[in-house]
């Protein structure tokens, strides 16, 4: 008998329990998976050296553009699968999970070759140095070659949570991240692997993750299950899915870019060492950005169901629970990063130049780091409700619209200082913008609320 009163619930059991019990797996699993990052980046620090950290930094925008194919189809799918639930059309669920495994078979073995072709320039136009560009080519050609495994792990996984199964999603995260773990520390200071170890370590412990989630899904008992029939592109399918999927999509390419500009800028105002300090912030903050988009996670098939069924009241108390929820969660980042940046700062490096670089800029990048919490939440509800154009917007205003012109403006008067700064300016602007759509969508939801209670 299939457990269809997982999916049931999300219509009928209070909203905070019901957004515990699906955040909080959810939430579990990206601080896993947010500390094996760390673990990582710690491990590389510790055994290669402070150029390593500086290598591993300017793959961050590959990472992101791999990240946006990830979360195209993944995020995509899921939404869509949790809406067709909502309106109990379990077969339309069903063809989007094939639809979702073959689009990301496609995405991991066309980019990931692809990009080999082209890595070394591509890692150069994003501001390696001749002394940073071994570590990074090292790092990003044994991801490239995992890619195929990290959007099927990934993508199944999203469509696990969404399908009934936050639990499960969870464990094959701490799976992922486990084994990750283990396998990393072994290569890189026993059989003196290198970065490349870690690379490995990460395809590897993917690898295992994606198993796990095969497995879930051939499972005839399960809610939404590989099954004859589903394997098959289907144009209406891959429209909705990018048409949602393309606001994180877009969010990444964009961070992508945006990520360029700070590693070109950090380049010519303080150097490689500067380039290693961001990225040891950017470890740091996106610790709390993946727990709030844990929470986000356990937040779209709640919305994405009671939207769906047109239970518009249980749809704007979710969105109020996120809010308050995503806020205290970059608030605790906010505190780490004014009152405890040189603490974080070493468990990455014992090199002090990197040290002191990463201390200062942490301090002026958290400087209003509790507003991106609930901005997050706010562009995370509307992709979840389908409404792809308003997440679309929201996503580009940080990065393109605000975040550009500050990197291209502000460093010219504050040098390293207008580099940081970008980044919470950009935040205020963004958070301005936000808080403004949601004012004007929100009347428009008590008036459905209204209609639906006469």
């Amino acid at each position: 008998m299939k457990d269809s009163n997982a999916t049931l619930l999300l219509g009928t059991e209070p909203i905070g329990k019901l957004l515990l019990r699906y955040s909080l797996p959810a939430i579990a699993a990206m601080v896993v998976f947010s500390l094996y990052n760390v673990i990582d980046s710690i491990f590389i620090g510790h055994g290669v050296g402070p150029l390593a950290i500086s290598g591993l930094a300017i793959t961050f925008p590959v990472m992101n553009l791999t990240f946006a194919l990830v979360m195209l189809v993944g995020i995509g799918g899921a939404s869509i699968s949790s809406i067709r639930l909502g309106q109990q059309d379990m077969e339309g669920a069903s063809r989007v999970l094939g639809n979702v495994l073959l689009l990301g078979l496609i995405n991991g073995v066309g980019f990931g070759l692809g990009a080999q072709l082209v890595l070394d320039p591509v890692l150069r136009a994003f501001g390696a140095s001749p002394e940073t560009l071994p570590y990074a080519r090292d790092f990003m050609q044994i991801i490239l070659l995992g890619f195929p495994v990290t959007c099927t792990m990934f993508g199944l996984n999203h469509m696990m949570r969404a399908t009934g199964y936050p639990h499960k999603a969870m464990l094959s995260a701490v799976v992922t991240v486990g084994v990750n773990i283990i396998l990393a520390p072994l290569f890189i200071f026993w059989l003196h692997w290198g970065i490349r170890g870690a690379a490995i370590a990460t395809v590897l412990s993917q690898f295992m993750g994606m198993l796990w989630v095969l497995h879930h899904f051939r499972n005839p008992h399960s809610n939404v299950h590989f099954q004859p029939g589903i394997y098959r592109l289907r144009w209406k399918i891959v429209r909705s899915i990018f048409s949602i999927g393309m606001a994180p999509f877009l969010l990444n390419v964009c961070a992508c870019f945006v990520v360029v500009l700070v590693n070109t800028g950090l380049k010519e105002h303080g150097g490689d060492l500067a380039i290693g300090a961001f990225g040891i912030i950017n470890r740091v903050i996106i610790v709390f950005v993946m727990i709030v988009m844990g929470l986000t996670q356990g937040m779209q098939p709640i919305v994405g169901y009671n939207y769906g069924a047109q239970r518009i009241g249980r749809v704007r108390q979710t969105l109020r629970y996120g809010i308050i929820g995503g806020g205290l969660i970059t608030t605790a980042g906010f505190l780490s990063g004014q009152f405890a940046p040189a603490f974080v700062s070493r468990l990455f490096t014992t090199d002090e130049a990197l040290i002191a670089l990463s201390v200062e800029g942490m301090r002026l990048v958290t400087l209003v780091f509790p507003l991106v919490g609930i901005q997050i939440v706010i562009g995370n509800f509307f992709q979840s409700i389908g409404k792809a154009k308003l997440s679309i917007f929201l996503s580009l205003t940080r990065q393109l619209l605000f975040l550009v012109p500050c990197l291209i403006l502000l460093p010219r008067a504050f040098g390293l200082d207008g580099i940081w700064l970008s980044l919470p300016l950009s935040d205020v602007l963004s958070f301005v913008t936000t808080m403004a759509v949601l004012f004007v969508f929100s009347r428009e939801m008590r008036r459905m609320h209204a209609a639906q209670e006469q």
